[in-house]
Order: structure tokens, then C-alpha cells, then sequence
């Protein structure tokens, strides 16, 4: 691990270059933020010794392009939305799926991910096993007991299959 003066002396020396290079890539102060940290984090558990200031500045340039690479391919960022288009959708739902939709979201985590994922995004159960780490069975088996929860929940035969 680098010493306190060491990740001092690249944070002040390289800090905006590399914020510029991030945001060039990531068009976003905050995600630009959150990789500036993760380089110097990386900087700072990096312990093998750099030739020269250049070397350490092409290494930090190639780890933080790297990092918005993997940022802009990571699952949070293909699956994230924007609260605008969040709001735009509440007001699409109707009032009659509203009400289905609030209890499949106040059901405890692991039976409404499944229910979401199945019913409104349309996966099958093994598509859902290797989204939320489960095997096949187990995935029916929540599906199965999150019905059951809705239909108490609703007053209701359950959604159908």
C-alpha cells in the first residue's frame, strides 16, 4: 500500500487529468466522481514501483479508462433508470395495477424479485436462477410462496400463471 504522501502528491498532481479523461468517458459529474475515487483507491493498493513519472501517469491514464469501460458495461449502469422516466411510468400504470403492483413491491425482497422479474419482465424461472443466484426449483418454489402472500394480501384468488 502507497504511503499517505505518495497518494497526496498523485491526487494533487493528477486529479484533474484524470477527472477529465472520466468525464469525457462517462458525460456525468457523479458517475465521474465515484471512478475518480476508484482509481485513486486502486493507486493507493497498487504497491509494485513505477520507473518514472510518466510510467505512473500512463498507468493511472490506462486505469482510468478502464475503469469507465467497466463502469459503462457494468449491470447497475445497463439497468439503471432515470427518475423522469420513472415518474412518466407511474402515470402510466392504472389505478387497478397500481394496487397489484404496491403489494408486489411491500413483499419481503427475496419473493418480489422473483414475482417482478417473472411477471413484468417476463423471464422464465431459470432466467430468474441466474439473475438473482438461485437454483430453478428454488425460483418456483418463491414464486410460488409470493403468489400466495398476494393472494392474502389482496383478498384474491392470485395472479394468474
Amino acid at each position: 500500500m502507497r504511503s499517505e504522501d505518495e497518494v497526496n502528491h498523485a491526487v494533487e498532481e493528477y486529479a484533474d487529468m484524470i477527472q477529465r479523461i472520466c468525464f469525457y468517458h462517462l458525460k456525468n459529474h457523479a458517475d465521474t466522481e465515484d471512478v475518480v475515487q476508484t482509481v485513486f483507491l486502486k493507486y493507493m493498493l497498487y504497491e509494485k514501483p513505477f520507473s518514472d513519472e510518466e510510467h505512473e501517469k500512463a498507468w493511472l491514464l490506462r486505469v482510468a479508462i478502464n475503469a469507465c469501460k467497466d463502469f459503462l458495461k457494468s449491470f447497475f449502469r445497463k439497468n439503471m433508470v432515470s427518475m423522469e422516466v420513472i415518474k412518466e411510468m407511474e402515470a402510466e400504470v392504472s389505478e387497478e395495477h397500481r394496487e397489484v403492483l404496491e403489494a408486489v413491491l411491500s413483499l419481503p425482497e427475496k419473493y418480489k424479485d422473483v414475482i417482478y422479474l417473472h411477471y413484468y419482465e417476463e423471464y422464465s424461472a431459470a432466467e430468474i436462477g441466474k439473475i438473482v443466484g438461485k437454483k430453478e426449483n428454488t425460483v418456483y418454489s418463491l414464486l410460488s410462496r409470493g403468489r400466495e402472500m398476494l393472494k392474502k394480501r389482496l383478498g384474491g384468488d392470485g395472479i394468474d400463471e
